[in-house]
């Protein structure tokens, strides 16, 4: 996983939570995902599960957070890895623009090189430069796929500044910005590509909302049964699933912890 084309491409996944049995008995029950019952503990606190795919491939991982994360403000949400191959210099360029970091770059034994950094407006991501698994040097992330149910379908980001947002991030990972969909006062929804792929899009941030951040979507096989199974295992539908471009329908909803998760998937029933 060190081919320059890897550069910028999403290939991680981790839920943050303070309850791993509600979030085990939630995704499963909304997207299919089955929470590992068994932890690995990590040097820095808490343990950490891998998220499977009922395919035997993995969607990411969730960490259990530590009482010490707790007391340091750390709350429950997802949080996604964008591949780069030089960790180091990725996390000067965040600084030299304005952002910050909050955890160094560090390297995890069998895992890779990572750094957690936020953007100059605010929204969290970690750079990861992988290590590929023993025997497998050309192995590649599948956790997104634009159009299956299990994979992370959609990366969005709500920033402050959309305009500042898509030249470092075009400068950071050599993605493009090409189209948006307009949405009145809110702004242009700039839909960003990777590789010439849609990956996601960038927005305004609106007043009084919840700032700079980055919001992921679950693929999920019918949209209405994913959203009944939200509020029945736990979780908070924040609003009725919408038809987007392509005819499928997306939500957003908070797992019981309060993670905001994005939903994406067809219309089964009628």
């Amino acid at each position: 996983m060190t081919d320059p084309a890897d550069r910028g491409a999403f290939i991680w996944y981790e839920l943050i939570t303070d309850d791993v049995a509600a979030a085990r008995t939630f995704y499963r029950n909304v997207v299919g995902w089955e929470i590992a019952a068994e932890g690995q503990p990590l040097p820095t606190g808490g343990t950490y599960r891998m998220i499977a795919r009922s395919d035997g491939g993995n969607a990411g991982g969730v960490l259990d957070m530590s009482a010490e994360m707790t007391a340091a403000g750390a709350r429950p949400g997802w949080i996604g890895y964008v591949h780069h191959s030089d960790v180091d210099a990725a996390v000067k360029a965040v600084i030299d623009a304005g952002g910050a970091v909050h955890m160094p770059p560090m390297d995890m034994p069998g895992v890779g090189r990572m750094a957690m950094v936020a953007d100059p407006q605010g929204a969290t991501f970690y750079v990861m430069a992988p290590t590929p698994p023993e025997g497998d040097p050309d192995a590649r992330s599948d956790v997104f796929d634009y159009a299956k149910a299990q994979h992370m379908r959609w990366n969005e980001l709500w920033t402050t500044d959309p305009d500042a947002a898509v030249s470092l991030y075009r400068d950071l990972f050599g993605w493009t910005q090409e189209g948006a969909m307009p949405m009145g006062p809110m702004g242009d929804y700039k839909f960003i590509q990777h590789g010439g792929d849609g990956i996601g899009a960038i927005a305004k941030a609106q007043p009084g909302g919840e700032g700079s951040r980055w919001q992921y979507f679950a693929g999920v096989d019918d949209i209405d049964r994913a959203c009944r199974a939200v509020t029945d295992s736990g979780g908070t539908l924040l609003g009725e699933p919408q038809q987007i471009p392509g005819g499928e329908y997306s939500a957003y909803a908070h797992d019981p912890s309060g993670a905001t998760i994005g939903l994406v998937g067809p219309r089964k029933e009628t």
